[in-house]
């Protein structure tokens, strides 16, 4: 069964569908903020984020736009409207799927079923970039292997999303070299549109899955106005 991050404002529905969930054997986390569950999605990567639009904090078009910023996790949009242009906003901001209000938990299990066979078969992504790199590449206490999309800090492995793992490998190989944020966000996110905060949030998970924080860096540096490096520490 699935690990599920439920995203919902209404704390019945939320109880309900949690409890559903749960009783069909997936194991759910839910929030009620976006912000939430954009720390939810870059700390725990759930398998699947079932996203209402409707929340306090964020627009749900927004959140689902930087969920697809930070991560390859498939979403399923639970919406009001079925219109067409809706729903074609949905999918092109990237939802795999979507479920009209009200829906029944049949429906749900039959969507939920559905996106994750399809994107379970999907080519992990940055999966062209590792083995364009497939030597092991060492920084310091870091060993990341591309082939095994690992790393590896002091011995320990480090728990990194795909899209983390992704940025960890690309400033390894420009390590000592400061790299600028669109550099970065083109290179490493391949698309035409990424924001500023997407990087942001990635670089300070990265930070705390390496033990240090921004005031004290010994692997991640930002130069200010200019871009992010890698370095080993002294």
């Amino acid at each position: 069964m699935a690990s599920v991050l439920l995203v919902e404002d209404d704390p019945s529905i939320r109880t309900h569908l949690t409890d559903f969930l749960s009783g069909q054997g997936h194991v759910v986390r839910s929030t009620s903020h976006g912000f939430e569950a954009l720390r939810e999605v870059t700390q725990r990567s759930p398998d699947i984020v079932i996203l209402d639009l409707g929340l306090p904090d964020l627009d749900g078009i927004d959140v689902l736009r930087m969920i697809r910023g930070i991560s390859q996790v498939p979403v399923l949009v639970a919406t009001a409207r079925d219109e067409e242009a809706e729903v074609i906003r949905l999918l092109n901001t990237g939802a795999d799927d979507y479920v009209v209000k009200p829906f029944s938990g049949g429906e749900l299990l039959a969507r939920l079923g559905a996106v994750l066979r399809r994107t379970t078969s999907r080519a992990a992504p940055g999966t062209a970039y590792a083995k364009a790199t497939s030597d092991t590449v060492r920084v310091g206490g870091l060993l990341i292997d591309p082939g095994a999309r690992t790393a590896h800090l002091d011995g320990v492995q480090v728990p990194l999303t795909r899209r983390e793992f992704d940025l960890l490998l690309y400033l390894a190989r420009h390590s000592g070299r400061v790299v600028s944020r669109q550099r970065i966000l083109t290179d490493v996110w391949r698309q035409a549109y990424v924001e500023d905060q997407t990087l942001d949030v990635h670089v300070s998970a990265l930070r705390r899955k390496l033990g240090e924080r921004a005031a004290r860096p010994r692997y991640l540096h930002t130069v200010r106005g200019v871009g992010i490096k890698l370095v080993s520490p002294a």
